[in-house]
């Protein structure tokens, strides 16, 4: 439902992705009354959002995602299930909560003793007691967006039908980093996942490097990948663009606007995930707000701080971010080696660093499984690689 800028709310949550969406869904259950403002907060999602099935329980009912029953991760299968949203379903789904919602521009925000005041580009006004920040990269109370030269992930894809795709990726299969391995220069891997309506996406990805991988570059190789296969390009329905930076920034200081998902450094920064964590987080941040909120906006923020970014929490980002930094001082031959020793590691550790955001001893203990399942040569370039970051 549209309210007018004159509305009061609990919550006002800035942006309409799946993140901003989670969260004010979450708050909606939790009793509080919550506008979503973003300049079209119900316009269809056109990304693929990708996650593990174990990060899916707090969607909205209604929702649907699209399983794979069996990823592959290079020469490895991997007993665990991959999902890709199904974005009408999922939008649909979120639709049908009473979250109220307001298709506007956000110029700031002004803090009051008794409440918080949003400015829309406007003129108009919406006053509520906490005010959360989920506008992702584009991060509309929380800085801006950061500017020079950043470590990017990008990808080119094209989309087809499961059957064109089968030389490829098999029904109900998920692929994920088989790299091009007749391709000099900077290493690139197919990413393929199945998506709603028996279609499919081969994407051509470069995972992180600084400047990411020009896009016409990851053209020339999917399209190489696909004749290789004997797939016809002109056989796809669509394509699909990724470019992104991977330098998330880090959670804002005490005194911040309070901020949630991408806009929050809550991307993984070094696979470039960042839905499934945001729809785990969701349902417990909105219980701290809620539980909170009565004792005023200052505990709400406090407590929301408390429940996201814990002691632990703060630690394995900072463990992530070395993981990232590691990366882009390894020789692109290295890249593939490094994650086939990730993937050789036991599962329930990659889980703790794929997904274990507050994991700290799980995620120590997955790069300490790393380091020793890489060959010795990998080892002294992952040694050389982190001396900088522990002595800068």
């Amino acid at each position: 439902m549209v309210v007018p800028t004159s509305t009061f709310a609990d919550v006002v949550v800035v942006g309409s992705g799946p993140a901003g969406w989670a969260l004010a869904d979450h708050c909606v259950r939790n009793g509080l009354l919550t506008a979503l403002v973003a300049p079209a907060p119900t316009e269809p999602w056109t990304a693929t959002y990708g996650l593990w099935t174990t990060q899916t329980g707090g969607l909205p009912p209604g929702s649907a995602v699209v399983r794979a029953r069996r990823v592959l991760a290079g020469d490895h299968v991997l007993n665990r299930e991959y999902a890709v949203l199904d974005n009408e379903a999922v939008r649909r789904g979120y639709a049908r909560q009473p979250v109220h919602t307001v298709a506007a521009v956000v110029t700031g925000v002004e803090h009051r003793s008794d409440r918080a005041v949003v400015a829309l580009e406007s003129g108009g006004r919406l006053a509520c007691r906490l005010v959360v920040d989920a506008s992702g990269r584009r991060r509309a109370l929380s800085g801006g967006q950061r500017r020079g030269s950043r470590p990017e992930q990008t990808a080119y894809g094209m989309i087809f039908p499961t059957s064109v795709a089968e030389p490829l990726v098999g029904r109900h299969e998920a692929v994920f980093m088989r790299w091009a391995g007749d391709t000099a220069g900077p290493p690139t891997f197919l990413y393929a996942v199945p998506l709603p309506d028996d279609r499919v996406l081969l994407e051509e990805t470069s995972l992180v490097r600084r400047p990411g991988l020009a896009l016409v570059e990851l053209k020339r190789r999917l399209l190489r990948r696909l004749e290789h296969a004997g797939i016809p390009s002109d056989a796809a329905t669509s394509t699909e663009h990724v470019r992104f930076a991977m330098d998330a920034p880090r959670p804002g200081p005490r005194g911040a606007d309070l901020s949630f998902g991408v806009a929050a450094g809550m991307m993984h920064p070094a696979t470039g995930y960042s839905v499934g964590e945001a729809l785990t987080s969701a349902p417990p941040l909105a219980r701290a707000i809620a539980e909170a909120l009565p004792r005023g906006r200052d505990e709400a923020r406090r407590a929301a701080r408390a429940q996201l970014w814990s002691y632990r929490a703060r630690a394995v980002r900072r463990l992530r971010v070395w993981g990232q930094r590691t990366l882009l001082t390894l020789a692109p031959e290295q890249v593939p080696e490094f994650f086939d020793a990730f993937f050789s590691i036991p599962e329930h550790l990659q889980d703790a660093y794929l997904c274990g955001r507050d994991d700290l001893a799980g995620t120590v203990a997955a790069m300490a499984a790393v380091h020793r399942a890489a060959s010795a040569r990998l080892r002294a370039a992952m040694v050389t690689g982190a001396l900088p970051q522990l002595t800068g």
